[in-house]
């Protein structure tokens, strides 16, 4: 299951004629993108950075962890970000990246082959951007300098649900990758190694993630139990859209690249405390470190958003796991999962969008999980601690997603404002008067850059608030 690479971020552009005095350019410029690189710096870049921004920034929102110090973010004033807290300009320009590789693969049909995996990328990276902020600049964006500089929003019902937006782009993925027909290889995949089965999955997969995430606004129930009969999305972690981080440079988690200080900045959330000693769940082992100041095996968690002023001792709480430090290689960059699949199947059937068996599809989810985490899954932990039937069985599907989505961290906020679960806690100083953020805010570049359009975004969210849910979440 492991793999490496070895991966330079880079574009290697090819600039040459065979009468160089004729013509009047700079043959160095570039003039062509090859699209296999292009492909492999989407993927790895998007996929470096924002485990790096979803584990920082994302697992402050999410509550998996609390940052002791450069903390105004975790004291949830998201218009700070320090050591994390601003995606936007990651996802836009890995869209961007990505428009350019789907254009490629439209222009020219030695290309074909890229168009799926743009299209699904497309969805997927555009899916992350309006469940973070909502209403974002979208088919009006990505376009460099062949377009308006100046993108107006798009509402996200219609990035969702339009033609081009997030739904409707996994279908063209789909359709483009079951009809290709040619004999050049896709090359610089890092997911799934030229394999458009793989991509195939993963798109379906996707599919019934952001169906199940806009499932109170829009009857997903036909849909989802077509693709469920089809039974063709990620079902093993061998399927797994993911790519592994090595232990050392330049492919090992960036968190890792820290100053030890900054690493230390991070500890055991008292919420991620609370429910993995409920459940007397092992995976604390995996993920965190005893705390310094024991001599046993315990584990101590603290209440996110603290007055750094008041001063806190690293050594009365646990760091982050050798996983996300010293033993990176043993990590993924996460894109979509088999646990995650079957959680969103088990919420589904529970909620009777598809036939299937809720808890059955709900045990192998907790199954897959703690294999990708590589930690043994206790003999009694389905049937006894983490029982579906103990307690709100919703609450226990998506409280084992969150466990399980602990790299994502953005994700498990996100699944929080559309189910209530976990139950997160009001933090200790917050400068949110004490509210839960359900949404990110337009970053202050965007008022000056754009100012007109995010005006208007702005009125539409009370001033850029982050207390104004987003369209699935209304």
């Amino acid at each position: 299951m492991r793999k490496f690479y070895n991966i330079f971020i880079l574009l290697v552009f090819i600039g040459c004629t065979r009468d160089f005095e004729e013509i009047n350019t700079n043959t160095n410029a570039p003039v062509t993108v090859q699209p296999s690189l292009l492909l492999r710096q989407v993927i790895y870049d998007y996929g470096e950075q924002m485990s790096y921004e979803g584990f920082t920034a994302g697992n402050l929102l999410g509550q998996y962890s609390t940052a002791l110090d450069f903390n105004l973010f975790d004291r949830h004033d998201l218009k700070s970000p320090q050591l994390g807290g601003n995606p936007w300009p990651i996802l836009y320009q890995n869209l961007r990246d990505n428009e350019i590789l789907l254009n490629l693969s439209q222009e020219n049909t030695a290309f074909a082959v890229y168009e799926g995996p743009a299209r699904i990328l497309k969805a997927y990276m555009a899916a992350a951007l309006t469940d973070l902020y909502g209403d974002v600049p979208y088919s009006e964006a990505f376009k460099g300098n062949a377009e308006t500089v100046t993108p107006a929003y798009d509402s996200q019902e219609a990035i969702y649900l339009d033609n081009g937006g997030i739904l409707n782009n996994l279908e063209l993925g789909i359709t483009a990758l079951e009809n290709y027909t040619g004999t050049i290889g896709l090359e610089g995949d890092i997911l799934y190694e030229g394999d458009l089965s793989g991509w195939i999955r993963f798109a379906n997969s996707l599919k019934i993630k952001y169906l199940m995430r806009i499932s109170a606004k829009v009857d997903v129930a036909p849909q989802l139990q077509s693709i469920f009969n089809e039974d063709n999305y990620i079902v093993t972690n061998m399927q797994n859209a993911i790519f592994n981080f090595t232990d050392g440079e330049p492919n090992n988690f960036r968190l890792a690249r820290l100053r030890i200080g900054d690493f230390n900045n991070y500890v055991l959330s008292e919420t991620m405390e609370d429910i993995l000693k409920a459940l007397n769940d092992p995976r604390i082992e995996r993920l965190y470190r005893p705390i310094g100041n024991a001599g046993d095996n315990n584990f101590k968690g603290l209440l996110n958003g603290i007055d750094a002023s008041t001063g806190v001792s690293v050594a009365d709480y646990s760091l982050l796991g050798t996983i996300f430090r010293e033993n990176t290689g043993l990590l993924d960059a996460n894109f979509m999962t088999s646990m995650e699949t079957h959680f969103l199947l088990a919420e589904a059937a529970l909620k009777g969008y598809i036939s299937g068996n809720t808890e059955s599809l709900y045990q192998m989810g907790i199954s897959q999980a703690f294999e990708y985490w590589q930690v043994p899954l206790p003999e009694n932990y389905i049937m006894n601690n983490a029982a579906l039937e103990n307690g709100v069985e919703l609450e226990n599907i998506i409280t084992q997603k969150w466990i399980a989505n602990a790299i994502n961290g953005y994700d498990g906020w996100i699944e929080y404002r559309r189910t209530g679960f976990p139950q997160l806690r009001t933090i200790s100083a917050s400068l949110n008067n004490n509210i839960i953020p359900v949404r990110m805010p337009y970053p202050a570049e965007e008022e000056a850059l754009n100012s007109n359009n995010y005006a208007e975004a702005a009125n539409k969210t009370d001033g850029n608030s982050i207390n104004v849910p987003v369209w699935w979440d209304e």
